[in-house]
């Protein structure tokens, strides 16, 4: 108690001296994907609504402004992802290697996109000056490179938990014993087999990240950032990194200091919904289900047989299901309400959800962990898996494969999810861990951008473990010295053995005396 009474006093003093200056904030958060720009923006908005000067590289520009707040339009990009986004379901049979080269080599063509734009070129040339860069981190790492350019420090917005995307960084440690790759559908209690996998899943993860992601990002970075410095020397710099996760969500895994959970920040107050949306949630006295597969995946893209297990097992029940369906859908079942846009926020905030189906995304999972709604995963691709089988461990999930999914398994789902109250008291439970903390977490964000503009960067956060070499962080070499002395030790104790054994063994030759004749 007395220490978060401690922290709440430090944030508010903290707050009430930095009122009355306002920084100069460029916001860079340019993936042309609504649930990654709705991470940057509400931060970036933030800063703006408590008076920062924020000017943001963002595909999805303001069309009523905002006070302290400025576009920096990359619009041009949105097709290019808007024509990926309509396969995303093919995503699901990817192995390992195709989906790390699938991330790849999104991540080098969407950086060099974003450098080529007009009005990127137009900031870096201009005489534009800022006191910090905010960023989102999604295979983009060349991007830092604007800031050099402004010679500023940078705070990173995580997509994601602290893991291969973005540990390395940081040099954060995650064992493979225990630390569960995003590539695996692995939680934390590993048996030796999904060790030696996850094990894989890392190598293979660094490997490629070395010389598919990291070689090309460096070109890039010299590319379009005339500087002596190489992308390492700014990269391995950052200041922080303000991670989408939480313990109530995530598992716990180590953090270095520069490393900050603030999961839960871009869920806002509730807010009203529209009337006919209202009345139907209010007059659903046996519940709604809720069903989105998120922003990226459509439903419409949904093959037509898995379309027709959902609308059958939906027809089974007696609760409504509201789905987030992006065209009409003339054979659905009376007690389906089709929307092309749903607001999931305000929706799972309403007492009579029952249930969320979902593809298991990191921000739906937040989302239904803070208002308290079981899930039903249906995951696809990317974390969607890991952050279903976490959920489905902590006993607020039930998982239905994509390649699995029918209309048998879905009632199943349905059934257990909606009629066994241990999955809404779980995840109740996980909501209270959610909630119980010292500093709301959008206030935690700004607390800590504003202290590495206060500071002029954190260097102090900077852990030892960046000067290394990568095998010497993982004591690759003392392990091959020890190794060596060890078979040297073994090779000098057996050639002494074998001498020594060749001396007390090997037989005397008999000395004979002739006799001297007499």
């Amino acid at each position: 108690m007395t220490n978060s009474f401690l922290l709440i006093s430090v944030t508010v003093l903290a707050t009430l001296t930095w009122q009355g200056q306002c920084a100069k904030i460029l916001a860079v958060f340019p993936m042309p994907s609504y649930s990654h720009f709705q991470l940057g923006f509400r931060i970036a908005k933030e800063l703006a609504d408590r008076g920062h000067q924020v000017t943001a590289i963002s595909p999805y520009p303001q069309k009523t402004p905002i006070k302290n707040y400025k576009d920096v339009s990359v619009e041009e990009l949105v097709p290019f992802v808007e024509e990926l986004k309509k396969n995303l379901f093919s995503a699901n049979a990817f192995t390992p290697r195709d989906s790390l080269n699938f991330m790849f080599l999104l991540g080098n063509t969407l950086t060099e996109k974003t450098f080529s734009q007009k009005s990127v070129q137009d900031l870096l040339k201009s005489d534009e000056t800022f006191d910090v860069m905010i960023m989102e981190h999604f295979v983009n790492d060349a991007l830092v490179g604007i800031a050099h350019r402004f010679k500023i420090p940078v705070v990173l917005i995580g997509c994601m938990r602290a893991s291969s995307i973005n540990n390395y960084i940081f040099a954060n440690p995650a064992p493979s014993s225990y630390v569960p790759n995003l590539l695996g559908a692995f939680t934390k209690h590993m048996n030796f087999w999904e060790r030696i996998e996850n094990f894989y899943y890392n190598l293979l993860n660094d490997i490629m990240r070395e010389t598919v992601f990291l070689s090309k990002q460096r070109e890039i970075f010299k590319k379009y950032i005339h500087t002596d410095l190489e992308l390492d020397d700014v990269l391995y710099n950052v200041s922080l990194m303000l991670t989408t996760s939480h313990v109530s969500i995530n598992d716990a895994v180590p953090h270095v200091p520069s490393m900050i959970e603030i999961g839960g920040f871009h869920v806002n107050p509730p807010k009203q919904l529209p009337q006919d949306l209202q009345t139907f949630l209010d007059k659903s006295s046996e519940g709604v289900i809720l069903f989105s597969m998120g922003s990226n995946l459509k439903s419409k893209d949904l093959k037509p047989h898995a379309r027709d297990a959902l609308l059958r097992s939906f027809a089974k029940i007696k609760q409504k299901v509201l789905w987030k369906f992006e065209e009409e859908l003339p054979n659905a079942p009376g007690n389906v309400k089709v929307m092309k846009w749903v607001p999931q926020q305000d929706v799972l905030a309403h007492p009579n959800v029952k249930a969320f189906i979902s593809h298991g995304g990191l921000l739906s999972t937040i989302e239904t962990v803070y208002f308290g709604v079981p899930i039903i995963g249906i995951p696809v691709f990317a974390d969607q898996k890991i952050n279903v089988a976490n959920a489905a461990q902590n006993g607020y999930a039930v998982s239905v494969p994509l390649a699995e999914l029918s209309e048998e398994k879905l009632s199943l789902a349905l059934d257990e999810i909606i009629n066994n109250p241990k999955y809404r008291e779980n995840v109740k439970r996980r909501s209270e861990i959610m909630h119980d903390q010292p500093l709301k977490p959008i206030d935690a964000a700004i607390y800590w951008i504003e202290h590495v503009i206060r500071h002029q960067g954190a260097p102090h956060f900077r852990n030892a473990g960046l000067d290394l070499m990568w095998y010497q962080r993982h004591l690759v070499d003392v392990f091959a010295f020890l190794g060596f002395v060890a078979v040297v030790g073994c090779v000098v104790f057996f050639v002494v053995l074998k001498k020594v054994t060749s001396l007390c063994f090997t037989k005397q030759p008999k000395v004979t005396k002739k006799k001297k004749n007499k």
